[in-house]
């Protein structure tokens, strides 16, 4: 015959501070990539980061292929 056996499943959790924190970047980051328009830089440069913009140039392919229209 043929014995019990006993199968030990082990979860682990991922901490809900965690996940907070992954939304947190991840909001940022699609602010930064797809709706930035000088925003960021323009706490440094003022209205001049709204004309030279900066990030929405170093992240253009980015834009596309996310889906984000920018001209």
């Amino acid at each position: 015959m043929t014995e019990p056996r006993q199968i030990t499943v082990s979860k682990t959790s991922v901490s809900k501070l965690a996940i907070l924190a992954l939304a947190i970047v991840f909001a940022a980051g699609l602010f930064v990539v797809g709706f930035d328009q000088g925003h960021i830089f323009s706490l440094v440069y003022g209205e001049q980061a709204f004309t030279d913009l900066y990030i929405h140039e170093l992240t253009h392919d980015m834009r596309h292929a996310a889906g984000f229209p920018c001209h």
